[in-house]
Formats: structure tokens, sequence, C-alpha cells
């Protein structure tokens, strides 16, 4: 075990997700949602401005949709593209830095 990952990151504290479908299928849940604000947040720092207007106004649609509009045609509408990892990677300093 690499002397990184700490006591309370072994194995056995993450049993819980093999033992059932359910329990897996929230973890997932969390993580994309995780995915998801990542790279929302990544939009507005790439714009400069955490409050830009704009930005807000294309991200605003997604929350006024509801479930009347598919949920990854909004996403793209918003960002001009499919959610990425990259931003989540680097929150979790997971990136991958330089060759």
């Amino acid at each position: 075990m690499p002397a990184a990952i700490p006591l309370r990151y072994r194995l056995a504290h993450f049993q819980h997700l093999f033992a059932g479908s359910s329990h897996a299928a929230g973890y997932y849940a969390y993580v994309w949602a995780e995915t998801l604000d990542a790279d929302i947040f990544a939009a507005f720092a790439e714009a400069g401005d955490a409050f830009d207007p704009a930005l807000a106004a294309r991200l605003e649609r997604i929350y006024a949709a509801g479930d009347r509009e598919d949920p990854m045609a909004l996403y793209i509408a918003f960002r001009g593209r499919a959610p990425r990892i990259d931003a989540l990677l680097r929150q979790r300093d997971l990136a991958k830095t330089g060759s």
C-alpha cells in the first residue's frame, strides 16, 4: 500500500460499495454530480468571472427546464460540449501535469 494512502482509504472501507447495486449506483450519482459541478465552475473560471451574467443565464436554462428537455442537450447548449472529468481531477489534485 502506498504511504500516501492513509489507513481510512483501505479497501475494507469501500466494501459496502460492492455489497449491492443500489449503493454503488448512488455513489456513481454523487461522483457524476461532482463532475458536473467542477466542469460548470471551470466554465466560469475560463470566462474570468465567477459571476459572469451571460454564462449564468445559460446555466439557469438547465435549472429552469425541469424534466421537459434532455439534460445532456441542455448541458451541451450551456458548455458547448459534453461534460469532461478534467476539472474534477484538477480539483482533487489528480490531474496529470506535464510529461
